[in-house]
């Protein structure tokens, strides 16, 4: 019943911001590949880098991996269209991973304080964003710690490699080696030569931590809208730590979207928080529906697209 009334009492031109917010949004993840692609001296189109960015969420929305499969998405795709690299192309997505991963602990922090001086960050907040937090850093070091060294990195995707080739192997008794090990050190060896390039122009990774921080900022305010489009001006930090929850958990999720695991523990959280489901159930599901019928559309659009250009370009090359 009260979730009914609030359905029926929402400011609706407050739902309409999320249209300039998610376009914002975009276009910081868009400046944020150009940007590092052009430390490893790629300069790509802003609106062919817009139109994949678009593709890239349509396919880690439909299917569930983790990111992988909108890892090799990308990968294969500026492979394609700009003829970079596969490592080139991996090592970008990593490192707009990281910095966005970094940059979102800003806002963590902020998030923290923010419940802190209302008295609502309870202890059971400050382990959960601690161990969020803590995840982040370990992630982060390990990644640098292997890259950094030629060694360790051919050393773990050659383990990596032929640990795949015996599971394929088991199921494909006639394929002994699906993944060509040499091709993947190759690979590897660029991947790292192109990461000692990032490494030293550093000082110029500060542009693309301030378009992953915008990025983040943006992902925060489109959840925030609808909350006030239902007139529930909730405190920011809880909507902060709620949101990394539950995207954190919709990395893992075999479901598209994250749908039912991120509902559940965004409205958990959110109610550690003293936010009770009753004001953030139909909030919550407001902005997945709001979102997907903004993002998913051009995205598959865009996808569908590049699919059909790809086609006949096979066609065209086979005549």
């Amino acid at each position: 019943g009260d979730t009914a009334k609030q359905i029926t009492q929402i400011h609706g031109w407050f739902l309409l911001l999320m249209i300039p917010i998610e376009f914002l949004n975009y276009h910081s993840q868009t400046k944020l590949y150009q940007r590092l692609f052009g430390i490893v001296g790629n300069k790509l189109s802003y609106k062919y880098l817009y139109k994949i960015s678009l593709e890239l969420n349509f396919v880690n929305h439909v299917v569930p991996s983790g990111g992988v499969t909108g890892l090799s998405y990308f990968s294969l795709r500026l492979k394609d269209g700009s003829k970079l690299t596969a490592s080139k192309a991996t090592l970008v997505h990593f490192m707009k991973l990281a910095l966005t991963f970094l940059s979102f602990l800003l806002l963590l922090i902020f998030g923290l304080l923010s419940l802190a001086i209302m008295g609502k960050a309870s202890n059971i907040v400050m382990l959960v964003a601690g161990s969020l937090s803590t995840l982040v850093i370990l992630g982060t070091v390990g990644f640098f710690y292997m890259v950094e060294s030629r060694t360790r990195i051919n050393n773990f995707f050659t383990n990596l490699t032929k640990a795949l080739n015996k599971i394929i192997h088991y199921f494909r008794p006639k394929y002994p080696e699906t993944i060509n090990v040499t091709k993947a050190r190759h690979m590897v060896d660029d991947f790292h030569e192109n990461y000692k390039q990032i490494k030293s122009r550093y000082r110029e990774l500060q542009g693309p931590f301030g378009w992953a921080l915008l990025a983040n900022i943006t992902e925060v305010m489109a959840v925030y809208v609808v909350f006030m489009a239902f007139g529930d001006f909730v405190n920011v930090g809880a909507v902060i730590i709620a949101y990394a929850i539950a995207n954190f958990a919709g990395l893992i999720s075999v479901l598209p979207g994250g749908v039912g695991i991120y509902e559940a523990l965004m409205a958990t959280t959110l109610a550690a928080t003293g936010v009770p489901a009753s004001v953030s159930l139909p909030v919550i599901v407001a902005y997945r529906i709001v979102n997907t019928v903004i993002q998913l559309p051009p995205g598959y659009y865009f996808y569908q697209q590049n699919l059909s250009q790809s086609g006949q370009k096979s066609i065209h090359e086979s005549s």
